[in-house]
């Protein structure tokens, strides 16, 4: 503090360094969007959401690569960009749709206490991740049954579509740990996009 009482001035990077001697004062002046970037814990979340979207991402690769192994070789490349760039973007969609809804946080109706549209999800989306895990669970330890099926040829628009319905079903779960862990969408957004 001051001597008259007063505390020291501090910049947006968290340091006392009066006036223009502020190495990070420069840097400091972000748009209000941005704020998130000069926080450290904004930078711890974003490794861990990343980190998920890795782990939790791995089952759209392999069902990409098996709906594109169906196309012909020359198409293939131009089948997975177009399908990771529409699975992006609808998990970005599907990203923006859940943060709206977790903000509404007035009470849609009462059981033994309000409940509000954030509650509501985060109790779908907590009960859909312990469906999904019990059923890969038991589906890794009983193995599935089943006949072999006989090869199916789909065209390019055929295939792009289902990649694009697949990563909707296959990203709930990263989108709803996502929507749980941080509130600020920049950084869900980032960790999508990487």
């Amino acid at each position: 503090k001051l001597a008259n009482g007063r505390p020291l001035p501090q910049c947006a990077a968290g340091c006392y360094i009066p006036g223009s001697a502020c190495p990070w004062r420069a840097r400091a002046r972000l748009p209000p969007m941005l704020d998130w970037i000069a926080d450290p814990n904004a930078w711890i979340a974003l490794a861990t959401l990343t980190a998920l979207e890795i782990v939790l991402g791995i089952d759209n690769i392999i069902f990409i690569s098996i709906l594109v192994s169906r196309l012909p070789e020359e198409s293939r490349n131009l089948a997975r960009r177009l399908g990771l760039g529409f699975a992006m973007a609808t998990r970005i969609l599907l990203l923006l749709s859940l943060a709206w809804i977790m903000r509404l946080k007035e009470p849609l109706f009462t059981l033994w206490q309000d409940i509000s549209g954030r509650d509501l999800i985060l109790l779908i989306g907590g009960l859909f991740l312990i469906a999904k895990s019990t059923h890969e669970i038991h589906g890794s330890l009983e193995g599935v049954e089943g006949e072999a099926s006989k090869k199916v040829y789909a065209g390019f628009v055929g295939v792009i579509i289902q990649i694009t319905l697949l990563d909707i079903v296959f990203s709930l779960d990263s989108v709803i740990t996502a929507i749980g862990m941080v509130s600020n969408v920049w950084i869900m957004i980032a960790a999508v996009v990487i």
